[in-house]
């Protein structure tokens, strides 16, 4: 028999031989639409399997998540699943507060509230959004915010903003996915990945509206560079 006392938890899991997907988002810096869907929806895929069970993964961002030689999606790294029914130890939790990597971290965790399946949601669509652009949704300004009202007042940067054409209704459905609060995302990860695939109208109607309810930030960028050309113009007509 074991006479000495154990005190740790081990998890054995398969070898996955491929690369983790930020290595993938490196080599692939422009990736086709489809591609970026066809990931978006495996890893939904396993964090469904999670949620079946009812785990959060609640660290879930491109290092933590591998894609095989034969382009086979695994998530990995589960030393921050929350699993229903199980208290985390006192030590860990005062340690480590805040589970996951801030930058994906949903906004509710930093409010010291408990997650869902609709955190682990807004990790994936912080995730797709990089595939897309390159950037994050809310730069650092999201894990900077502390309270609802700061959160609130962090600006969505829109997909629509960088160099990759996108269609107005696939930065409504990543708008959504990302919103600081769970109760305005997406219900169920389908949700999401069936406003990637087709066009929502909600999303189409708003892409019809003026520019400046929009994109504020698109609008205001757009009038000062008019405005600065406009100086430009006058001052060369004044002294040429």
């Amino acid at each position: 028999p074991q006479a000495r006392k154990r005190g740790y938890l081990y998890s054995v899991t398969e070898f996955v031989e491929g690369q983790t997907l930020a290595q993938w988002m490196v080599d692939n810096p422009a990736p086709d639409l489809e591609e970026v869907r066809r990931i978006v929806e495996q890893i939904a895929r396993g964090l469904r399997a999670f949620h079946r069970l009812e785990m959060l993964h609640r660290d879930l961002r491109p290092e933590n998540v591998m894609i095989d030689r034969t382009g086979t999606v695994k998530i990995i790294d589960f030393g921050s699943v929350s699993v229903a029914g199980i208290a985390e130890t006192a030590g860990a939790h005062e340690s480590n507060p805040v589970p996951g990597t801030y930058q994906y971290t949903a906004p509710e965790y930093f409010l010291g509230e408990g997650g869902t399946t609709r955190s682990d949601l807004y990790s994936l669509g912080v995730i797709a959004y990089q595939m897309l652009t390159g950037r994050l949704p809310y730069g650092a300004a999201m894990a900077r915010a502390r309270t609802r009202g700061q959160q609130r007042a962090v600006p969505y940067l829109s997909a629509l903003d960088g160099e990759r054409a996108l269609p107005a209704w696939i930065d409504g459905a990543l708008r959504k996915a990302v919103h600081p609060d769970p109760a305005r995302r997406y219900e169920e990860l389908s949700e999401f990945l069936a406003d990637l695939r087709k066009p929502n109208e909600a999303f189409l109607r708003a892409a019809k509206a003026p520019l400046l309810e929009r994109n504020p930030l698109l609008f205001w960028k757009s009038l000062s560079a008019l405005l600065a050309a406009a100086l430009l113009a006058s001052l060369l007509t004044r002294y040429l």
